[in-house]
């Protein structure tokens, strides 16, 4: 099958892509149930090849709250001819996630957005998630952060750039704007996403207060880190119970 069908021809249900795209569609629901949306901007990509070079991607400014299973594209890094087409996705979320699903093969799920306070600690001069508590403490050491911001990312070199930034870090703080977060699955991904923003708003509040802040030293804020890695299987369970809520209040997302 061609790409060009690809695009066009719509997806087979049970088949390992059509859960693919359901938990996909299922992370965009419950980022607006979560207030990270932003408009019809932002976007979340899951690789569906070996290689992570065919993925799949929201359409073009498609609000987060009416994404199906259905709707999402699948597109190919390597077809030259994606944004000719009439559906092409957003030239921002083709930069983004096609350089990086290119570049960085353990990035399978890529969920990028501007949730709040996130994006409040990515305008800071020093964006650094400090160990404060457990939560910020699970990411000591572990983001990298981006302060090489070059305008909107709607062209190649930034995408480039945004890919080699990500290196072999799963989350980045991009600096004056929002945060992105890899993921071998869905459900870590977005898992991750969930507590970084927890992170970003207890430190939001820590720093409000004008206060100083009681860093953690770094034995401290390593084993706290390390110690969230004995929990990692959590992240299936959090995020079976979030599509269950969704099943209840309106499964259309997984049509």
């Amino acid at each position: 099958m061609s790409t060009v069908a690809n695009f066009k021809t719509k997806p087979v249900r049970d088949t390992e892509e059509w859960q693919l795209r359901v938990d996909l569609a299922a992370a965009f629901r419950l980022a607006v149930e979560f207030n990270w949306h932003e408009g019809v901007a932002n976007h979340f990509s899951l690789a569906v090849s070996p290689d992570g070079r065919k993925f799949l991607l929201n359409p073009r400014w498609k609000h987060f709250s009416m994404i199906r299973a259905s709707d999402l594209l699948l597109v190919d890094v390597d077809d030259p001819d994606t944004m000719k087409r009439p559906d092409a996705p957003d030239a921002s979320a083709w930069c983004i996630h096609g350089n990086i699903h290119a570049m960085v093969p353990h990035a399978r799920c890529l969920l990028h957005c501007h949730p709040a306070y996130g994006t409040a600690v990515a305008t800071l001069a020093d964006p650094e998630i400090k160990p404060i508590e457990q939560n910020t403490a699970r990411f000591y050491n572990r983001v990298t952060v981006d302060l090489g911001f070059g305008g909107i990312a709607d062209d190649k070199a930034e995408g480039e750039r945004l890919a080699k930034a990500l290196g072999n870090k799963s989350v980045m703080m991009m600096g004056n704007h929002g945060v992105l977060v890899a993921g071998s699955t869905v459900a870590e991904a977005f898992d991750a996403l969930y507590y970084l923003e927890k992170a970003c708003q207890t430190l939001t509040l820590a720093y409000s207060t004008g206060q100083k802040l009681n860093v953690m030293p770094h034995a401290l804020a390593e084993k706290t880190a390390r110690g969230w890695e004995s929990y990692k299987d959590m992240a299936f369970s959090h995020f079976a119970e979030l599509k269950r809520i969704l099943d209840r209040k309106d499964p259309s997302y997984a049509d």
